[in-house]
């Protein structure tokens, strides 16, 4: 019988460490926007206790909290599906343009709701453009798995050049 060894130390090591290489970014940019939630949070509970909680100001500012914590868990699902079947780097980067923009609506928000209309609709394009990273990677993983043709590289390429394309207003 063929002897069988154990990963040493220094091998399991470098598996873990090959992980967190594919996650990083995703990490880094979840992690922000759990800073940006304590924000917003910090935002209200503030508002809620200089103000009656009837007051407009009050309600511009519950509302804009809502509002971003609604569309939170698909921002999260389709970057952190993007990252893992496509690529880390222009998902992270379109994450970040995310919280920037999710911003810049919340902020909208507070002054007049017509301010966060831009806001609101580049989101609506990052979340596009990373559901459409998340369909391409399944679609190779397909294309790879049934018909032994990777597109992977060429995908990638695209993808890394179309994420500038998501800095144009």
């Amino acid at each position: 019988l063929p002897k069988t060894t154990t990963p040493d130390r220094g091998q399991r090591r470098s598996a873990s460490e090959s992980l967190v290489e594919n996650i990083y970014l995703l990490v880094i940019v979840t992690l922000l926007s759990v800073l940006q939630n304590a924000f917003f949070a910090q935002k209200v509970e503030r508002e809620c206790k200089n103000h009656n909680t009837r007051t407009s100001a009050f309600e511009r500012v519950s509302c804009a909290n809502r509002n971003c914590m609604d569309a939170y868990p698909t921002f999260l699902a389709v970057m952190w599906c993007a990252g893992l079947c496509l690529s880390q780097a222009p998902a992270a980067f379109a994450g970040i343009i995310y919280l920037v923009v999710r911003q810049k609506y919340f902020v909208g928000y507070l002054g007049q709701t017509s301010q966060s209309t831009p806001g609101y609709l580049f989101g609506k394009r990052v979340i596009t453009f990373l559901s459409l990273m998340c369909v391409i990677g399944i679609g190779n993983y397909l294309l790879v798995r049934f018909y032994g043709s990777d597109y992977k590289e060429y995908v990638e390429t695209i993808t890394n050049a179309a994420t500038a394309l998501l800095l144009i207003p």
